[in-house]
């Protein structure tokens, strides 16, 4: 939790962007595993609660009545029956205290203040939760297949536009949960090795990230198939010469973190492997030469992609014009999905907004047609502040192979003679968070995770192989 100041003015200009009105900004209940008592382990806080009222109790909604220059936190105090079993929390009217807000109320309250707001502008925010639009339903009449339209675009951008700028107190808690991230990953590169399976190595990654910080800031992705662009860790051993992809980042001071690697099982990569493996470098490495205040980041990732296909024609891979087979899309082969996404307080950050209000601008639109860039998450135009991730990879899908070789799609530019040898190889992603500073970009983190090649490779020895 940050100063008291800092929700008292983050909450000014909110009203200020918004300008009539009343914001209602929902809080997180708790969300039961497998039966209703069952929801004990720690609530996950709503990101943009958290950025306006701060407080991570369940159960509350926060309000801010700008025409009447008010701001109120509902919800219940607990009882003591809840005492009994979680302890001691604070009262609502203390909580509220802690932020800067002087009025409270109970939650049956709200429902009465919406009554009396008829008439005046009520700007909500798309649920993603159906207890949340459940309420929605209850309190405004509006039916949870209708929110989502019916959420305030200016609420929207006004959240986007304060919470994409991060201040140097969040810059501090994202260096602080790469920090983390660092001790994840190391710890699982010194533990790769033939014979140990997927989930024990996950399993240790994530008890780090839940010793030494809140949590998982997503579900760990670890797998020797690093084409699944998703891969669950399983039961699987790890297998000699084969190629582990590890995605995974923690959630600390409600910031996040977020970094791939990807290693040699046998702790050496074959000449093969280094072949593809240097080329993700690369296209990592430039990003730091070409991201920075006013480069849209749409042309940051065209830009990778130009150097990923002129990189693959040298491999056999690709052949043709470099820039017309960007335009085609033929890239999307071995990247399918965009160079990166904003991150904060939600490791897609914001994304739950819509993602054409987030990553995109006036000036930036996304293009939905083309296969890869359709998921492109961040095109707009970077603004000092701003926190991405740098991503790229090269992923070898078997049956993405098999379907454009069947149809012929883009075949001007693919060998598929070739890429038939290659789909027993997997995937490789290199990822890391970087910050845009006044006249460029840094990585975030005090430390490096290895991942050029060599030091890697230097850095798996300690495990003895």
């Amino acid at each position: 939790m940050f100063n008291k100041e800092t929700y008292i003015d983050r909450r000014k200009e909110l009203k200020q962007l918004v300008g009539e009105g009343i914001i209602v900004l929902f809080g997180n209940n708790e969300s039961p595993a497998n039966y209703p008592a069952n929801a004990y382990a720690p609530m996950r806080q709503d990101s943009t609660f958290l950025y306006y009222f701060g407080q991570h109790r369940d159960g509350l909604v926060g309000v801010i009545d700008i025409d009447n220059d008010t701001e109120i936190i509902f919800g219940d105090d607990i009882d003591v029956e809840d005492i009994v079993w979680m302890g001691f929390t604070p009262s609502v009217a203390d909580l509220a205290s802690e932020v800067g807000v002087s009025n409270t109320a109970p939650m049956a309250e709200l429902k009465t203040l919406c009554n009396k707001a008829k008439g005046r502008t009520i700007h909500f925010l798309p649920p993603y939760r159906f207890d949340t639009k459940i309420q929605i339903m209850d309190l405004l009449g509006i039916h949870p297949t209708q929110q989502k339209e019916a959420a305030s675009l200016k609420l929207i951008k006004a959240v986007v536009k304060m919470r994409a700028t991060k201040s140097a107190e969040e810059i501090a808690y994202i260096d602080a949960a790469c920090d983390v991230g660092y001790v994840m990953h190391t710890t699982a590169q010194l533990l790769i090795r033939p014979g140990v399976t997927e989930r024990f190595v996950a399993g240790q990654v994530d008890g780090i990230a839940r010793s030494l910080a809140q949590g998982n800031s997503f579900a760990t992705i670890f797998s020797q198939h690093g084409e699944i662009m998703h891969g669950n860790p399983s039961d699987a051993k790890l297998e000699a010469g084969r190629l582990a992809l590890c995605d995974a980042g923690c959630e600390l001071n409600d910031y996040c973190s977020d970094h791939t690697r990807t290693m040699p099982v046998s702790g050496k990569f074959t000449q093969r492997q280094l072949d593809i493996y240097s080329i993700v470098e690369a296209c990592h490495d430039y990003v730091l030469e070409v991201a920075k205040p006013g480069v849209k980041y749409a042309d940051v990732h065209f830009a990778v992609c130009r150097l990923m296909t002129e990189r693959l024609k040298e491999l056999g891979l690709m052949k043709g014009d470099v820039d017309e087979a960007v335009a085609a899309g033929a890239h999307a082969m071995f990247l399918p999905h965009g160079l990166g996404h904003m991150m904060g307080m939600d490791v897609h950050d914001m994304e739950g907004l819509g993602q054409i209000y987030v990553g995109f601008d006036e000036e930036t639109r996304p293009n939905l047609e083309q296969f890869g860039t359709n998921c492109l998450r961040m095109g707009r135009k970077l603004e000092e502040g701003f926190v991405v991730t740098d991503e790229p990879g090269i992923y070898f899908i078997p049956a993405l192979i098999d379907e454009w070789k069947a149809s012929g799609h883009c075949k001007e530019f693919l060998n598929f003679d070739k890429l038939e040898t290659y789909k027993d190889f997997g995937g490789i992603r290199i990822e890391d968070d970087i910050l845009i500073t006044k006249d460029g970009c840094r990585f975030l983190g005090q430390k490096r995770i290895p991942y050029h090649p060599k030091d890697l490779e230097a850095f798996m020895e300690k495990n003895n192989y």
